[in-house]
């Protein structure tokens, strides 16, 4: 019998009709939807670093600090080798590579530190940094959003800031004034009341001064390798907030113990908790009874940043679809040139520019709301009404992005079944749909003005689209009959008009008619890819 040598290659193993992996894509260059909304809503200035951060965000070096950060997820050590409990979080390296590169692009800071526009770059950055990695989004929005809520201790900001602001990274466990910079994270979420903080049980004794302990646990705490946390407590007056630092004025640790890291469905890198306070040191912030209205401040902004992360999400999903095919072949032709395929790559990407240019748009009124009270108004409403939306959208337009891919998309060498993963979750944090629904009847009932303000932002569109304008007139209708029970629609039907404007006003004509006609009239359809058949 002769002896049997294999073959090198298998000839079933010839490699054909395979697509190129998406690699060193400048995520600014490459989306004109971005790049057009920022320059337009007051971040011009920020071009040539945003195409710098572009260029290092879409590197082939940074997606994989993406992909690691994710496969190599956080571990808790409760205790060191000694036995002394220290209750630190362990990150893959590529953690705090991204974490590096992201603080060093300003991601948390530009918003307070640019002469303008800080809000719209800040937008834009971090809408980039989503695409690669959502998980490490979390620590420097909260420390982003944490500086209006803490500016009701003056002298704790004049110590915190220049340390929040700070874009050296320091993961360092060590007291905050030993540190080059300082993050911050958010535990309010107690399991008797998730979303009803009032029911919050967490106790806050008053010791002297502004200073208090904490004991309670607490049942989601985000980013707990932070610095320090602002969190709410039952003080003597109710419901209070408070800055609960990781040490001690003193030095010494602080009573806050880490029970477990959550087991989550997505967002992985990011490390979410559960924690005790256990007689912990803090700081008042604000007066005591007043903690929602204090951290309401921080949620405002947080909104914001789920906001444009869905709609960050949303793009990286068009764009692996629009990569795939632009390059697979099927039925002898490329996936790209058939036309079923066209209808709903288009519609994903009606979606996506109409939910970028609505994260831009009220990035900008918060720009404007320091010193304007009727873009303060409007930033009230739009953050809520497209927070609600762009969360409501971005889950079938991933599945349908993955779709495209077929099986090659729905297994974890692509991107798609991480940002699948990730696409629920901005619905959840910082209101669900439900809770955002009942603040914006709580925004319009407090200020009854504020949405005469968005209507006449609305009424810039008029005339350009009969089905806006039918849109527009339905939409004020409903004011008159809303009630808790039919939000929903009204949410709805709010950020399609403020998406519908924006495309009129700045949008080709071919987007812009297209969008109003596939959302506003009567061809909308319940699912992807059913434009009407003469759209371009």
């Amino acid at each position: 019998m002769g002896s049997y040598r294999p073959k090198d290659q298998l000839e079933t193993h010839t490699v054909t009709n395979q697509v190129p992996p998406l690699e060193d894509d400048n995520l600014w260059l490459g989306d004109t939807a971005l790049r057009e909304g920022v320059l337009r809503e007051g971040g011009a200035w920020s071009a040539q670093r945003m195409e710098r951060a572009g260029a290092r965000l879409g590197s082939t070096e940074v997606r994989e600090w993406g992909h690691l950060a994710n496969r190599f997820t956080p571990e808790l050590k409760t205790f060191d080798r000694f036995g002394h409990r220290i209750d630190e979080v362990s990150f893959h390296p590529a953690y705090h590579q991204l974490m590096t590169l992201a603080m060093d692009l300003g991601v948390h800071s530009v918003a307070w530190t640019a002469p303008k526009g800080g809000h719209v770059v800040h937008t834009g950055l971090e809408y980039m940094l989503s695409q690669v990695e959502s998980g490490v989004c979390c620590p420097l929005t909260m420390t982003y959003a944490s500086l209006p809520a803490l500016s009701n201790h003056a002298e704790l900001t004049e110590t915190l800031r220049p340390r929040l602001l700070s874009t050296q990274y320091d993961s360092r466990c060590l007291p905050n004034g030993q540190k080059t910079s300082c993050m911050v994270g958010m535990a309010m979420t107690e399991k008797q009341g998730g979303s009803d903080v009032r029911a919050n049980t967490t106790v806050a004794t008053r010791i002297e001064g502004d200073g208090y302990t904490l004991t309670g646990h607490k049942w989601f705490c985000s980013a707990p390798m932070s610095h320090g946390f602002l969190s709410l407590a039952q003080a003597k007056e109710g419901l209070t907030c408070f800055w609960v630092p990781k040490w001690t004025p003193d030095g010494q640790r602080n009573g806050i113990q880490i029970q477990r890291l959550k087991d989550k469905l997505g967002n992985r890198s990011n490390a979410s908790s559960e924690i005790e306070y256990t007689g912990a040191w803090a700081q008042r912030i604000g007066a005591e009874g007043r903690g929602v209205s204090t951290i309401i401040e921080m949620v405002h902004h947080t909104r914001l940043d789920c906001t444009l992360a869905a709609a960050g999400l949303m793009r990286q999903s068009l764009a692996q679809a629009l990569h795939h095919a632009s390059h697979r072949r099927a039925f002898g032709r490329t996936l790209i040139d058939q036309p079923l395929m066209q209808n709903v790559l288009v519609d994903l990407a009606l979606e996506v520019e109409a939910a970028t240019a609505l994260s831009l748009r009220i990035a900008r009124a918060f720009d404007e709301s320091a010193n304007d009270s009727t873009a303060a108004s409007f930033a009230r409403l739009s953050v809520a009404a497209g927070k609600f939306w762009n969360n409501k959208r971005i889950v079938p337009v991933v599945g349908e992005a993955m779709e495209c891919l077929g099986g090659a998309g729905y297994v974890e060498e692509s991107i798609l079944p991480r940002l699948y993963r990730e696409a629920p979750l901005n619905g959840i944090w910082e209101g669900s749909g439900n809770v955002i629904c009942l603040d914006i009847l709580r925004a319009m009932s407090k200020s009854p003005a504020s949405f005469d303000i968005v209507v006449a932002e609305l009424e810039l569109a008029s005339g350009l689209s009969p089905f806006f304008d039918d849109h527009l007139d339905a939409l004020k209708a409903q004011v008159g009959a809303l009630t808790e029970a039919n939000s929903r629609q009204f949410a709805q039907d709010l950020a399609l008009a403020l998406q519908s404007a924006l495309l009129l006003q700045h949008a080709p004509e071919y987007v812009s008619g297209l969008f109003c006609a596939s959302r506003l009239g009567a061809r909308g359809g319940y699912q992807m890819g059913t434009l009407p058949l003469s759209s371009d």
